[in-house]
């Protein structure tokens, strides 16, 4: 699964940034994000993108906003579900992987707003 191999090479990353793993994958109806870490007090929520070629676009191109605005659903549900409040630091970003998940050109991008 190539989109597996991309959320791993991502969670390394961030791992070795030294974020704590929380949750992957979690999933509502209607949403999912890739990665729940925590780095420090913050919570971050990451959207995980990969493509082989640019031919269509980048990876971090292929986030809509309306991919965005289930990402922030998901995360204000994460919040709320599993800590009982909305108040905690956090933030959204995208993990983009140009090419090979492997070797490809890992970035980071935050989500403003």
């Amino acid at each position: 699964m190539k989109g597996a191999d991309a959320e791993d090479r991502a969670l390394q990353e961030l791992l070795r940034q030294g974020h704590t793993l929380l949750v992957r994958n979690y999933r509502i109806p209607g949403g999912e994000i890739d990665l729940v870490t925590q780095h420090g007090p913050t919570l971050v929520f990451s959207e995980v993108r990969q493509r082989k070629s640019a031919q269509y676009g980048s990876a971090a191109e292929s986030v809509t906003p309306r991919k965005l605005a289930l990402m922030q659903r998901a995360a204000q549900s994460y919040l709320v579900r599993e800590l009982g409040r909305d108040d905690v630091p956090c933030r959204l970003q995208v993990v983009s992987i140009e090419g090979s998940a492997q070797g490809g050109v890992l970035s980071i991008w935050p989500v403003e707003g």
